[in-house]
């Protein structure tokens, strides 16, 4: 793999970690994912997704919570769609 593409000895999955990345996930997130495919195989992170209902359905209160669980900056002062937004690219 080019030096530039190495995300680094902490991602495990290298192939998935790109392909993520590709389709516009961020680093973080993209290395959530392809770690826990090493760890545990693809097709299990693929079943592994639970239910919850869309971000718009929401509270703004729920909304910050979650956003304060990931350390999203500048949540207090979002409104609901910049919440949203945050969330998804998170």
């Amino acid at each position: 793999m080019p030096a530039e593409k190495n995300p680094g000895p902490s991602v495990k999955d290298d192939e998935l970690y790109e392909k993520l990345r590709e389709e516009g996930n961020s680093k973080e997130k993209s290395a959530r994912i392809a770690n826990a495919a090493a760890a545990e195989g693809r097709s299990a992170v693929g079943r592994k997704g639970g239910s919850s209902p869309a971000y718009e359905e929401w509270t703004v209160e729920e909304l910050r919570e979650r956003a304060a669980e990931l350390d999203v900056e500048g949540r207090s002062s979002m409104r609901k769609d910049e919440l949203v937004e945050a969330l998804r690219e998170h």
